[in-house]
């Protein structure tokens, strides 16, 4: 069955000219770019139905052709999960070890799920991505609550979407963290650790999402690094894709659960976009902006994707 799906997919993205997991790129500027976009509700809405003819992409004030809009149900529904989580979080991430558990148990036979660990600037990998979902969680255990057990937590990101072997499903990555990055130092609006993992994950198709859960130590109560922590993390869900989700300085959520429903609502209203970028004489970063005059739904999606050779 997993071959199956896997030739399916494969099949798919070739009538879309190019592969899924350099998502966020194409060959050329008269390849097809490629992206993972999330239809999103407004005001507790039902997510309607997206259909090509909907979609409309824009560089500016040029409109770029669609030339494909594929949901991703069904056969076209894989998709590899890793969930990284910071080793430096405090003890209180146990209490949220069973929903993590049984997200992780709830996913569909298409989607596979990985776990990694984030030590010293490295993504530590306990499981490649498996359909033995029950095995995945298995691998999650308490963090090692040690400060400084993690440098920068974009340095583990960062490793973990260069190791990643390409595939034809969606990547996705689930970060828990505090966003404190101890490597940098005092928070401000350029990091440079965490503009290299924006663009690691950028050039590599991977949408990163994110919940906040505090770091050990003084960090875990410093309410000027869990600013900048938290800031850090929503820009980097913003910016490919993905979703933060905040909790100002309350500390601890009550419980990951209602974020982890969220999470997997948004994997079931995703779609494979494909579009003909602008034509430019180099490679390079494009910003690009997505509309539909559907009401009552936003299409999120990386706010900016690279044409060319990486």
């Amino acid at each position: 069955m997993k071959w199956i799906h896997f030739l399916v997919a494969a099949a798919l993205l070739s009538s879309l000219g190019g592969n899924l997991s350099g998502a966020q790129e194409a060959s050329s500027a008269n390849s097809p770019v490629h992206m993972i976009v999330t239809a999103e509700s407004r005001h507790g809405a039902k997510v309607p139905v997206i259909t090509r003819d909907d979609v409309m992409v824009f560089e500016g004030r040029d409109k770029d052709q669609v030339t494909g809009w594929i949901p991703a149900q069904g056969d076209h529904a894989a998709l590899e999960l890793f969930l990284l989580i910071d080793d430096s979080a405090n003890g209180s991430l146990g209490s949220e070890l069973e929903n993590l558990r049984q997200f992780v148990s709830a996913q569909p036979p298409s989607t596979l799920v990985g776990v990694a660990y984030m030590q010293n600037g490295i993504a530590k990998i306990l499981q490649n991505p498996t359909a033995e979902h029950a095995q995945a969680a298995k691998q999650l255990r308490l963090p090692l609550g040690i400060g400084g057990a993690n440098g920068s937590p974009y340095f583990s990101l960062s490793d973990l979407v260069r190791r990643w072997p390409p595939s034809n499903a969606r990547h996705e990555v689930l970060m828990v963290s505090s966003g404190i990055d101890r490597y940098y130092g005092a928070g401000d609006l350029s990091n440079p650790y965490l503009e290299a993992a924006i663009e690691d994950a950028g050039k590599a198709g991977v949408v990163v999402s994110a919940i906040y859960t505090p770091d050990d130590g003084h960090f875990g109560h410093s309410r000027w690094q869990s600013y900048w922590g938290q800031l850090y993390l929503s820009q980097l869900a913003e910016r490919t894709g993905g979703e933060a989700y905040y909790i100002g300085f309350s500390g601890t959520p009550v419980t990951f659960a209602p974020y982890l429903d969220d999470l997997a609502q948004r994997f079931e209203h995703q779609y494979i976009l494909a579009f003909i970028p602008q034509p430019q004489t180099k490679a390079g970063w494009r910003r690009v902006r997505l509309a539909t005059e559907v009401p009552s739904v936003d299409l999120v999606s990386a706010v900016r994707v690279h044409v060319g050779e990486r």
